[in-house]
């Protein structure tokens, strides 16, 4: 088992960002927000579809995202054509389970022939493009299918299959996601236009080489010197089984008192810091802790290093913190001078608050 875990280790460090971002979110089977800039948006939409389902091995949908979609279009755009077993082998009895009992229900009622839609079912990948510019009932929708893991439409309901993962991939700087949508959503992670375009360019034929001084310093797992045609082109790298194996040596990882101290900490001074006017919530500390866990099987290590916490809190707050108002920071409540705060305030980013609280709690030894 140890061999085997030293072996994914080694497998992980030839991940991209986007790629490492999705393993993770795999592990912990939770979701993700993945934002770029609008130039890059499709190029990263066809990157994501390929980390899907040719290092991943699983069925993908893309879900085009506006003012004008309804609820009707995001039930179907999540769904794939239905087979008996997905990728790996394993029945989606659950939604099989559901359409049948739904079947023998509308027989009973009319002799016409189901909707194309009852033949399909939920995708493994559901990337949800602009879903911050949809309304608020679309975005509720999708908050449902995270939590509930099932989609209900006119003339069936199809259950999510496992593994599962939502992704909204939203433009950078743009409108956040409904306040419970966004506090579900379990990382966030910037695509940077240096960052490239792995998967894409070696289908292009394009061979690019990336080096240490090159890999983007808001990597969750440092990538080593690595060329892209030692990949021999986009392959299925992570099998169910190690997915399902990481997932076990996550629960397997020991933290100490010390760094448990530490990571609660961080939560406290995120609450405390006068620029924060919200998004520290429960889900967010349940968040990163269960990162925090995760992020140690990729490393090779079976315990939480204090780093490691570090780098969760770089992924689990950028999209839930929110930044005060001067009217409303703290210390006006004693009598501070609104031009003050103001000047205090201004240009402070989400990115400076959270280094800002790692420089500030002391690093267990």
């Amino acid at each position: 088992m140890e061999n085997s875990g030293e072996r994914i280790a080694e497998k992980v460090q030839a991940l991209s960002d986007i790629e490492l971002a999705v393993l993770l979110c795999l592990v912990a089977d939770q979701h993700c927000i993945i934002e770029t800039e609008g130039q890059l948006l499709d190029n990263l939409q066809h990157e994501l579809e390929i980390v899907a389902t040719s290092v991943f091995g699983l069925t993908c949908s893309v879900l085009e995202c506006s003012q004008q979609t309804t609820l009707d279009d995001f039930g179907s755009g999540i769904l794939v054509t239905g087979d008996d077993d997905d990728y790996f082998g394993h029945s989606n009895e659950a939604t099989r389970s559901d359409t049948t009992k739904h079947s023998d229900r509308r027989k009973s009622r009319s002799s016409q022939p189901f909707s194309p839609l009852d033949s399909k079912r939920i995708a493994n990948v559901v990337i949800a493009k602009n879903l911050n510019d949809a309304s608020s009932e679309v975005q509720v929708q999708a908050l449902e299918l995270i939590r509930g893991k099932r989609n209900f439409t006119r003339t069936a309901v199809h259950a999510a299959p496992r593994p599962f993962l939502f992704i909204a991939l939203n433009v950078s700087g743009t409108a956040r996601l409904t306040t419970h949508l966004n506090d579900q959503i379990f990382i966030s992670h910037k695509h940077q236009p240096e960052d490239g375009f792995a998967n894409l360019e070696d289908l292009q034929g394009k061979e690019p080489i990336i080096d240490d001084d090159d890999a983007s310093t808001a990597s969750v797992v440092r990538s080593s010197s690595y060329k892209w045609e030692d990949r021999k082109g986009p392959q299925i790298m992570f099998s169910q089984d190690e997915i399902n194996q990481l997932t076990k040596l996550t629960s397997e990882v020991r933290i100490s008192s010390d760094v448990r101290a530490y990571l609660h900490n961080i939560v406290v001074f995120m609450r405390l810091h006068r620029a924060v006017g919200g998004g520290i919530s429960a889900m967010a500390t349940r968040h990163f802790d269960a990162l925090s866990h995760a992020l140690a099987p990729l490393h090779g290590l079976t315990y939480i290093s204090p780093s490691l916490v570090a780098l969760a809190a770089r992924k689990i707050y950028p999209h839930r913190i929110v930044i005060t108002v001067p009217e409303r920071e703290r210390s006006m409540q004693w009598g501070s001078s609104l031009e003050a705060v103001k000047a205090v305030l201004e240009g402070v980013t989400v990115e400076d608050v959270i280094e800002e609280v790692l420089q500030s709690v002391e690093v267990p030894l």
